[in-house]
């Protein structure tokens, strides 16, 4: 056996042995994504935005499965071993994982980890005095302000693959512009009074802001605040005062709140009915809610059914 061969063997054969060193391990990670820029994001959201820059020359794995809460996710033994095999880390940010920034600031001194909200212009947040909101997708216009982002780290994870990424970036961007005057169109046909939207947390501010629609949460802009009766009572005043028509549960957050309101309705003479759930802090489990486009036409399609 020649003497290059034999030395390959006893390294990989040292590797399998001492899996658990870092240098092995990422080796071995590399290898098992065919040679492809690993990239591992938070939410789906965030994971459908590095599919859509990187395309064929990444692979991308979400942490978060649909249905699951940002907002209360904590890392499991598995999800911290694929964040240190990734190459890139990329994750909302803005206060969203919140039990995950500590991890984050750790990994950086090794890893190329990114919020992808960075790209937005810190004057087009929208805060409570305290803390950003993190909820910037559903302005779909804010929204393509992130691929950039995306580009540019990928970018410096594969210098040669520079121009590839932005041009996909752009594309996308182009296409979410598209959109979001789509959105526009959808929404500004509901009448003026009746664009009221009622959710089970305030995750909507921003889609109320850019699509001219009145959004009101149980709950606060994370679901770690819970809501009380006063926060009930106050949502129950308005359905009955305003004759609203519907409101909605989310698909990551339970729906016990919003049924509670709905029955408090009730016994005052007010007849509600819930227009369905909506993705709020994730996307569907199947095409094309599975997708950032595809769950916010669904949101859409929702929304403009039930008040219209």
């Amino acid at each position: 056996m020649k003497r290059n061969t034999l030395s390959t063997l006893i390294g990989l054969a040292a590797c399998f042995a001492l899996a658990w060193l870092p240098g092995c391990t990422e080796q071995n990670a590399h290898a098992s994504h065919g040679g492809k820029l690993h990239v591992v994001a938070t939410t789906g959201m965030v994971a459908d935005l590095a599919r859509a820059v990187g395309g064929e020359h990444i692979t991308v794995t979400a942490l978060m499965a649909p249905g699951i809460d940002p907002h209360l996710y904590k890392a499991s033994a598995d999800a911290v071993g694929q964040l240190e095999t990734a190459d890139v880390i990329l994750y909302n940010g803005l206060g969203l994982e919140g039990k995950l920034g500590d991890l984050f600031v750790k990994l950086a001194h090794k890893r190329k980890v990114t919020a992808v909200t960075e790209s937005v212009p810190r004057e087009s947040l929208l805060d409570d005095g305290q803390h950003y909101d993190p909820h910037i997708w559903f302005d779909v216009g804010l929204w393509a302000q992130c691929p950039a982002a995306v580009a540019e780290v990928l970018s410096e994870a594969r210098p040669a693959l520079r121009e590839t990424f932005q041009a996909a970036a752009k594309k996308y961007a182009a296409e979410l512009r598209a959109l979001h005057e789509r959105v526009k169109d959808d929404i500004g046909a509901i009448p003026k009074q009746r664009r009221v939207l009622i959710t089970s947390h305030d995750a909507f501010r921003y889609f109320g802001r850019a699509y001219d629609m009145e959004v009101h949460g149980l709950q606060g802009i994370s679901t770690v605040d819970e809501a009380g009766v006063k926060d009930v009572q106050r949502v129950v005043d308005l359905v009955v005062t305003r004759g609203i028509k519907a409101i909605f549960v989310e698909t990551s957050v339970p729906k016990n709140t919003i049924e509670a309101v709905q029955s408090a309705a009730k016994e005052r003479g007010r007849e509600v009915v819930i227009g369905g759930e909506l993705y709020s802090d994730s996307m569907g489990d199947h095409a094309p809610e599975n997708t950032y486009i595809g769950m916010v036409e669904a949101n859409v399609r929702l929304i403009t059914g039930s008040l219209r």
